[in-house]
């Protein structure tokens, strides 16, 4: 399934709840849904620069396709990169690179998000892209 495609199915499953509390209910159950990451990839090295809670990300490529695995401390910021993560997971570098995430806005996420929140979510896209960044340059070696 594409991204854009993915994308489009949350913005869906959103569009059916008005409330934000509920929209935060959806946040937090994608985040507990979330499968653990491996507790090697839980150290200082995989911690997010600029997230005020702290978010572990972790990427692997195989067979030309990026995965992700991830966690946090914060519940509201688990279920972030959980969403992050049902987007861009399984997809190539350059995919991820080229994506335009405009779920984020469409499902109002960015608006509804503090601003320290809101810098780690940017936080956590830039970490995201530089991993397929780094993959995506060592590929074309």
């Amino acid at each position: 399934m594409t991204i854009n495609r993915i994308q489009d199915e949350i913005i869906e499953e959103f569009s059916e709840v008005d409330d934000w509390m509920d929209r935060y209910a959806m946040i937090i159950d994608l985040g507990n849904s979330l499968p653990a990451i491996d507790s090697r990839f839980k150290t200082p090295e995989h911690l997010i620069e600029g997230c005020q809670s702290r978010v572990w990300l972790n990427a692997e490529e195989k067979d030309g396709k990026v995965y992700f695995t991830a966690d946090s401390d914060a519940i509201i910021v688990k279920g972030i990169i959980a969403l992050l993560i049902k987007v861009l997971n399984g997809h190539t570098p350059r995919e991820i690179i080229d994506a335009n995430l405009y779920f984020i806005d469409r499902i109002g996420l960015s608006e509804n998000l503090s601003p320290t929140r809101s810098n780690g979510l940017l936080a956590m896209v830039k970490q995201m892209r530089l991993y397929a960044i780094a993959m995506d340059a060592r590929d074309r070696m």
